[in-house]
């Protein structure tokens, strides 16, 4: 019985510890931010667990059950283990779209993508991005006028207009608009990890570890990309919900993903005609659009705001931590 107490009292104290950290109390006391990271936390959920999550299959159709309004039901045909057709009462929380499909499993299902494009395209973006910063800010010279003059070029061409022509060319597809992003996400990524590797490493810590004999490559990992995290994270915050509005674009314009998968945008294009008599085909997933990409912006602000020093005791005043000296964490 003691050894089981000494081993919960540490995991016990350790869990106190994160609770009481200054930027876990100032998550906290920021209801804005809260609720964003709460809703944020239900849709990765959803998003993750779709087929466990989703009432019913999403690209099931029940064509006499179309364009069922919210908290209706009705008699589905459906097949048994002998694949006959039987009746069952269904109950449709957020209603049937055109086809007779259920609202909230097309929603999840979609999230799923929409998020999933929106994330992905993020990181291949951000990779490809932050390793041609590091390569431009610390070794400067041409390597670094060549880099920035292509990232002149690349910001130059519109986003929206780069998308159509590549997707043109490669068709549209799930990959494919990953690859967009790849290729016109990257150049943020870039611009702002090399303007934060130029300030470093002139830093003396950076100077000193050089002057040990310190190699290049450890100098970038042990002291240059540890603090390239916070704007690198508040950077990626704010551009997940650029490429889910992009990939709704796109699928809006029918040049995302295709039927019959499910994504937000998509559903919006599907729904378009049907605004006037069924609203909540079209409602349902610009909402969803709307406070996905909402959430993402209030929590990379917060990120943005607390990693500034100038504007950290806004978030940190409520916090018993914020009345000591020095804050760090």
């Amino acid at each position: 019985m003691q050894d089981s107490q000494t081993v919960i009292q540490p995991r016990a104290n350790r869990i106190v510890g994160i609770w009481q950290k200054p930027l876990v109390q100032a998550f906290v006391n920021d209801p804005v931010t809260l609720i964003s990271g709460a809703f944020l936390a239900i849709v990765l959920v959803a998003v993750l667990f779709a087929p466990w999550v989703s009432p019913h299959k999403y690209q099931e159709q029940q064509i006499d059950l179309r364009h069922l309004p919210p908290l209706s039901s009705g008699e589905a045909i459906v097949k048994d283990t002998d694949d006959r057709g039987v009746t069952e009462v269904r109950y449709y929380l957020l209603g049937t779209d055109h086809l007779g499909r259920d609202m909230v499993s097309r929603l999840i299902h979609g999230g799923r993508v929409s998020v999933t494009v929106g994330v992905l395209g993020v990181l291949v973006s951000g990779s490809i991005g932050i390793f041609l910063g590091l390569v431009a800010g610390y070794y400067r010279g041409v390597v670094d006028d060549v880099i920035m003059r292509v990232v002149d070029v690349f910001m130059s061409v519109p986003l929206l207009l780069l998308a159509l022509m590549v997707l043109f060319i490669l068709g549209p597809s799930f990959t494919n608009i990953i690859i967009v992003f790849a290729i016109a996400r990257w150049m943020l990524f870039c611009r702002v990890t090399r303007g934060v590797v130029m300030s470093i490493r002139e830093q003396t810590f950076v100077e000193a570890a050089r002057a040990i004999g310190c190699t290049d490559q450890r100098v970038i990992g042990r002291h240059i990309i540890p603090n390239l995290i916070t704007p690198i994270l508040t950077l990626a915050a704010l551009d997940v919900p650029r490429n889910i509005l992009t990939e709704s674009a796109l699928s809006f314009l029918g040049f995302g993903i295709q039927p019959p998968e499910s994504s937000w945008g998509l559903m919006l294009a599907s729904g378009r005609q049907y605004i006037t008599s069924a609203w909540w085909i079209v409602v349902l997933p610009g909402l969803a659009i709307f406070l996905t990409a909402l959430s993402f912006n209030l929590v990379g602000v917060w990120l943005r705001a607390v990693s500034d020093p100038l504007q950290r005791w806004r978030w940190l005043k409520a916090t018993q931590e914020s009345k000591d000296a020095g804050v760090d964490f």
